[in-house]
C-alpha cells in the first residue's frame, strides 16, 4: 500500500535523482579545464561546487540518524579551495557525495521521516532535512547548468525544451 509517507520518499528520491541527472549531462559536454573555469574571482568553478556539494552530502547523511548532520571531520572551507583534481577524481568525488544521499533515503521507512535528527545542533525531522537538501542541491545543480552553458555557448546541448520549441515539445505530448 502507498501510503503519503512512502510516495514522499519516492518523489523526493526521483526528483534528486533527476537533478543529479542534469549534473551528470552537463558533465557529458565539458572539457577537464571547464570544471576549473571561473566567470570571476567572487565566482565558484564547477570543480569546487562538486567539492561542496559532495561534502555536504557526505557529512549530512553519514549516520544521520544517530550524528549531527555537520561532521567532525568535514572540512567546509577546503571544499572553497581550487585542487587539482583530475576530471575522473572530481567525478568519483561527485558520485561519492550523491551514493551516500540515495543510499540514506532508499533506507528510509516512513515512520523515519517524523525522527529527530540535529544539524549543526539544529533539531529537525527527518521530512525537513530532505527538503532542506532538495532546495540545496538543486540549487547548486543550477548553478553548474549555468557555468556548463556559459562555457558551451553556441555549442551547448540543451538539458530540456530548447528556447521556442515549446510548442512543439507540447505537441508531441499530445500525441503520444
Amino acid at each position: 500500500m502507498n501510503t503519503v509517507g512512502s510516495i514522499f520518499l519516492q518523489t523526493a528520491i526521483k526528483r534528486l535523482s533527476y537533478y543529479k541527472d542534469l549534473g551528470d549531462k552537463t558533465f557529458a559536454q565539458l572539457q577537464e579545464t571547464d570544471f576549473y573555469y571561473q566567470p570571476n574571482e567572487a565566482s565558484n568553478s564547477i570543480a569546487v561546487i562538486i567539492q561542496h556539494v559532495s561534502g555536504n552530502m557526505l557529512s549530512r547523511w553519514t549516520n544521520f540518524l544517530t550524528e549531527d548532520g555537520e561532521k567532525e571531520w568535514r572540512n567546509r572551507d577546503a571544499e572553497f579551495e581550487t585542487h587539482a583534481y583530475s576530471r575522473k577524481e572530481l567525478m568519483h568525488i561527485w558520485e561519492k557525495g550523491w551514493q551516500c544521499v540515495l543510499d540514506a533515503w532508499s533506507g528510509l521507512e516512513e515512520a523515519d521521516l517524523l525522527r529527530t535528527i540535529y544539524i549543526r545542533t539544529e533539531s529537525l525531522s527527518v521530512l525537513d532535512a530532505i527538503n532542506r537538501q532538495l532546495a540545496h542541491y538543486p540549487y547548486h545543480v543550477g548553478q553548474i547548468v549555468y557555468l556548463g552553458r556559459e562555457i558551451k555557448n553556441n555549442q551547448w546541448q540543451n538539458l530540456s525544451i530548447p528556447r521556442g520549441d515549446s510548442a512543439v515539445y507540447n505537441r508531441r505530448l499530445s500525441n503520444k
